[in-house]
């Protein structure tokens, strides 16, 4: 009897822990001091993926006091959410020329982040407070505000959910109708580690990319500890939406030194694809100048 009794108990406790890892996403990714644990539940994988490389195919003037926190196209023009409290807007701009043609400025305390634009309406995020405005794509009048919790850091979609990040490991699956959290998705480099601080977001041919925040460091204090870095600068991370997987880089260091070694936070911040023409654009804080990039292999 005793015998039976330690095989159920052993069973039991196993089915319990497989559970674990995923269920309190709060307690994992509070900050430095739960690193270690999480790394330790994740499988570890020696899998390599591909490192690309760009090419400038054309380079367009950027307004350098827009502190970019999202880029999209759309119908032939750039829609971009730049940040800072008192500085937050929402700019539709004209590709060519780099003039914003439509601005909607938000409240002095709130810090913008990411923007997407889903059935005719525009999402954008806010850093720390907790709110998402939603525009009438065509006229940018405020249609309501949804709330969220935690912190808004990027926002793509992939043409029925939003898809945001929070400068975590982990990328949110929202409902578009309620704000509502429907799954999340944990971000695995190819070592098996989490791929933390996902900042802009951009949906590319059924890839997540994302910028990650300050890549170029190797240690990050951010408003949730320190989180590791991958100390490679001005990287784009390519996720598999479903796995989680990274399954590429991109590689664009030196992309716009004049822009990125000004300030500490001119940092690459703004990915936007024109699925039309099949075409890339890149861009940064305070940059002066916006890039549409080929992406090639890195030789």
């Amino acid at each position: 009897m005793r015998l039976y009794f330690t095989i159920f108990i052993f069973l039991f406790l196993a089915a319990c822990d497989d559970k674990m890892p995923n269920s309190n996403v709060n307690s994992i990714v509070a900050g430095k001091n739960n690193t270690n644990s999480a790394n330790a539940t994740i499988a570890k994988t020696n899998e390599n993926v591909p490192v690309y490389t760009y090419e400038i195919v054309n380079t367009f003037r950027h307004d350098s006091d827009a502190f970019t926190q999202g880029l999209i196209f759309n119908n032939g023009f750039l829609y971009e959410s730049t940040g800072q409290f008192g500085d937050s807007t929402l700019r539709k701009v004209d590709l060519q020329s780099g003039k914003v043609v439509q601005k909607y400025k938000l409240k002095d305390d709130v810090f913008a982040e990411g923007m997407t634009v889903l059935n005719g309406s525009i999402y954008q995020i806010s850093w720390r407070n907790g709110v998402a405005f939603i525009y009438d794509l065509s006229n940018f009048k405020l249609l309501k505000e949804l709330k969220y919790t935690g912190e808004g850091w990027g926002i793509t979609t992939d043409g029925t959910n939003l898809l945001m990040s929070d400068g975590t490991y982990f990328i949110k699956v929202i409902d578009p109708e309620t704000f509502k959290t429907v799954r999340t998705i944990p971000v695995l480099q190819e070592n098996g580690k989490p791929l933390y601080l996902l900042n802009e977001l951009e949906y590319v041919k059924g890839e997540i990319w994302a910028n990650i925040w300050h890549s170029e460091e190797k240690q990050t204090d951010t408003t949730q500890g320190q989180l590791p870095n991958i100390g490679k600068p001005n990287y784009i991370a390519r996720i598999n939406p479903e796995s989680g997987r990274v399954v590429g880089w991109i590689d664009l260091a030196n992309i716009s030194p004049e822009d990125s070694e000004d300030e500490s936070e001119n940092t690459l911040n703004g990915i936007a694809y024109d699925a039309g023409g099949d075409r890339i654009f890149v861009t940064g804080k305070n940059w002066k100048k916006l890039f549409e990039i080929k992406i090639k292999p890195k030789g």
